[in-house]
Order: structure tokens, then sequence, then C-alpha cells
């Protein structure tokens, strides 16, 4: 066996350092992406664009409320007609969000369209 191709325990330490930095960074990523002031960011880009796209009549009647106590609770107001227009700010937003925010707004998304058809079928 040559010389150049013997692996020394230097050479394992340095590559398992840099594997575990890129593993640090992307937890890093993905906690970053649930911090309350990112969500925070992603839900007042989200009311800004359903309320663009909202006949003028409905937007008023969007409104997404941060819980003061509880940073990582919203509440999304949205009278049943501008329901659509959230929905499609979040879709619209979906492509540009990091993966586990991406995650987390098609399960609001999901939980918008369930109420909605709670509505509908009472």
């Amino acid at each position: 066996m040559p010389e150049d191709d013997k692996v020394t325990v230097a050479d394992m330490r340095q590559e398992l350092d840099e594997l575990l930095k890129a593993l640090v960074g992307k937890i890093e990523g993905l906690k970053e992406g649930l911090d309350p002031e990112v969500l925070s960011r992603w839900y007042r880009e989200i009311e800004d664009l359903a309320r663009k796209r909202a006949p003028d009549d409905l937007k008023e009647k969007i409104n997404v409320i941060q819980d003061p106590d509880l940073p990582m609770k919203f509440r999304i107001h949205a009278s049943r007609r501008a329901v659509p227009f959230v929905v499609d700010a979040i879709e619209s937003n979906l492509p540009k969000m990091p993966l586990v925010t991406k995650i987390y707004f098609m399960l609001v998304e999901n939980t918008i369209w369930e109420e909605y058809n709670k509505g509908s079928s009472s």
C-alpha cells in the first residue's frame, strides 16, 4: 500500500470536525425558521399581500395578531370571503421560505381550510 493512501487520525479528525460544523450549521438554520421574529416577518408579508390582492371592502378584514405573552402564537382573523386571499398569499410566499418555515405555513394553510370548511358544513 503506497504511503499516500494512508488515512491518518488527524485527517479523520479534520473530516469529522468539518462534518460536525456543517451539521450544526444546518440545525441552526432549521431553528431559525421557527424563530418568533422570522414567523412574525412572514405573517406580516402574508397579511400585506393578502390585503393588496383583496377587494377594498375586505382589506381591513384581514389581520394577523401575535400574542404578546406567547410570541410563537399567532391568530389570523379573516372574514370567510377573505380566506382565499390569505391562502393565496401563503401559497405565493412558500417558495421564498426556509424549509421549516414553509412546512409550518403549509400546516397553517391546512388549518385555515379546515376551519373554512367547518363553517360551510354547519
